[in-house]
């Protein structure tokens, strides 16, 4: 745990949370700014800026744990979709820079916006793009 990191203390107790889930690895808390009803953070016990930190085991089981919570917070809430939603640096839109997934359930007509300006590359950009990305 990182003494000055708020997310951390969230996670471990240190600070009373609206808490909907805890095992060894993560805690679960509602979002006290929620975009919609149930929006929720994933948060790690141990501290990780940002996914590049991220181990790969804690990164599977963060995913397979929003998974779960996906199919059970739709269940419960009878939402339309669901967002996860992850960012990683201030220019990605992260504030608290301690890694954590937000899962957002949608309903139809809730007003909450995740948008962005499409661009319109050419094929020659797109194919210098995929031979510099690919693994």
């Amino acid at each position: 745990m990182k003494d000055d990191c708020i997310f951390c203390k969230l996670a471990n107790g240190v600070f009373e949370t609206n808490k909907i889930y805890e095992d060894d690895d993560f805690t679960v808390i509602l979002d006290a700014a929620p975009a919609t009803k149930g929006h929720a953070l994933i948060l790690p016990k141990e501290h990780y800026a940002n996914i590049y930190e991220l181990d790969d085991e804690t990164a599977g089981k963060a995913l397979k744990l929003a998974k779960k919570l996906a199919i059970h917070m739709t269940d419960k809430l009878g939402c339309d979709g669901f967002n996860i939603i992850q960012n990683n640096g201030e220019a990605a839109g992260q504030t608290v820079f301690h890694f954590h997934v937000h899962l957002i359930p949608r309903y139809k007509d809730d007003g909450a916006v995740l948008q962005w300006k499409p661009t319109s590359p050419d094929a020659d950009e797109q194919k210098e793009l995929c031979r510099l990305l690919s693994l």
